[in-house]
């Protein structure tokens, strides 16, 4: 019996590398999954379709039709992203105001779109390297990024890690990872070294020598380049947080299991001994959901997916509290509206500002603030587009930039757009537009303030390339020129 995610991932290996090897595969598996599939969203085809041969696309036909004939259509893969197009790049405002109206919440729009990846612009052809998706980012000690891991053009798991260095604008390869992994976790100890724990699968697809979930751990250490293997995790996962304890240990929650199941529990990792030992189990299982340590040392942890991927469960908004004292989590008051894959952010006053994600109908623009005095959830201003798979980075004057992300998968519009949080104000301002419209990146704030943008999904493939922001001057430039 084909399970839901198995399913998933050979329609989009289908869709993505033609018919040759998976047509009768993905026909046995839609029958299989006829009568269990939940709708969610539109499938979006991409734009290889269009190319195929004609023998391939009714064959492709042909796998959709037996969807249809079920009433259950396949909606975009968590984690393989659709063909994107550019999103809108509205006018920019490099600063956000504290008199200035709120920006009107509205879908993105169709006309308006911003500048497209292009071989025209060399500088943001591949600095990296190698296009990486849902990788990871770490700011070192000496100021240095840390990129590992993701999954590339074909949407294979990778091993290769690079670094980038402010000082001279480059990036330069470093040791590579003991596991291929992305939908992992990279947290920067207290002793400067990087915890790489978990992660999904060689490849999207769970076919035989492909790998599945990792428990494993390994350690970078910046004085030497190098991965070396730590303590295994109890539980493999993915999509899980790892958040940084004041006491230095790190609290893993949450995420998938080799079953595909979203799970609740818990475990705490200590560099003193290198290993992973349980913790209680949190109120609510959630994957895709945030981890964010606030100022009392508790953790918050909030919203997320509430069961295995497409299972047409609607999104949480519970929120939960996790005190290192007891090692208990505590449930907490709800948000204002479920979401998933969205931003949490810490402010500068202790509050925590949640931005987009998506509740299973559609991508969010709105916002809400979290306090701890009260435990209580309140809405603020909307931003100017939904958005999710987006980032967002506190500033060193207080503000939060939210940048691209996933802004109308029904039209396969993603974001170049970015905006800027006030919190002493309590609203959202356009700010510069990124040059490359990108899903699934990440953003790192460096030490002189301005913010690097690497990596992601672009128009058609994950992107080698990387952006910085100056929040002096509101505005995009590229990263990786040497310069």
């Amino acid at each position: 019996m084909t399970d839901q995610r198995e399913l998933d991932r050979l329609l989009v290996s289908f869709f993505a590398n033609g018919t040759n090897e998976l047509n009768d595969r993905v026909l046995d598996a839609a029958l299989d999954q006829i009568d269990h599939i939940a709708q969610r969203r539109g499938l979006l085809l991409p734009r290889k379709f269009q190319t195929m041969p004609m023998v391939a696309r009714l064959a492709t036909a042909a796998a959709i039709g037996v969807l249809a004939v079920g009433g259950a259509l396949l909606v975009y893969q968590r984690g393989q992203p659709s063909v994107g197009v550019v999103g809108p790049t509205p006018t920019a405002s490099p600063q956000a105001s504290t008199s200035a109206p709120a920006p009107t919440p509205s879908r993105a729009p169709v006309s308006g779109q911003g500048p497209t990846a292009t071989p025209d612009i060399p500088s943001l052809a591949g600095a990296m390297g190698v296009g990486r998706q849902i990788h990871t980012a770490t700011v070192l000690a000496d100021g240095r990024v840390l990129i590992a891991g993701g999954y590339d053009n074909k949407d294979a798991a990778l091993a290769s890690a690079v670094l980038y260095d402010p000082g001279t604008d480059t990036f330069s390869d470093t040791g590579s990872l003991a596991n291929a992994r992305g939908l992992h976790t990279a947290t920067l100890l207290n002793d400067g070294r990087v915890l790489i724990a978990g992660g999904g699968p060689a490849s999207w697809l769970p076919l035989p020598g492909n790998g599945t979930y990792l428990s494993s751990a390994e350690l970078y250490d910046p004085a030497t380049g190098t991965f070396s293997p730590t303590g295994t995790m109890t539980t493999a996962r993915e999509s899980h947080t790892a958040t940084l304890l004041a006491d230095g240990r790190v609290l893993i929650a949450g995420g998938t299991d080799l079953g595909s199941h979203t799970i609740s529990s818990a475990e705490l990792y200590d560099p003193m001994t290198g290993t992973f030992s349980p913790t209680g189990s949190m109120v609510t299982a959630r994957a895709f959901h945030t981890a964010t340590l606030l100022r009392d040392a508790r953790v918050l942890v909030a919203a997320g997916d509430p069961a295995s991927w497409f299972a047409g469960s609607p999104m949480l908004a519970s929120a939960e509290v996790y005190d290192p004292e007891t090692g208990t989590f505590t449930a907490t008051a709800a948000m204002t509206g479920a979401r998933e894959s969205h931003t949490a952010t810490l402010l500068p006053d202790g509050r925590v500002v949640f931005t987009g994600g998506s509740d299973s109908s559609r991508d969010l623009e709105t916002a809400e603030l979290y306090d701890p005095a009260t435990g209580a959830f309140s809405a603020t201003d909307a931003m100017a587009y939904g958005r999710l798979y987006h980032t967002a980075t506190l500033l060193r004057d207080g503000r939060v930039l939210v940048a691209a992300g996933g802004g109308d998968y029904a039209n396969r519009q993603f974001l170049a757009s970015a905006e800027l949080y006030d919190p002493q104000a309590r609203t959202f301002s356009l700010t510069g537009s990124l040059i490359e419209s990108r899903t699934y990146h990440e953003a790192s704030l460096l030490a002189d303030g301005r913010v690097l943008v690497t990596g992601g999904y672009g128009q058609a493939a994950p992107l080698a390339s990387a952006e910085i922001f100056d929040p002096a001057t509101g505005t995009f430039s590229p990263a990786g020129a040497g310069g």
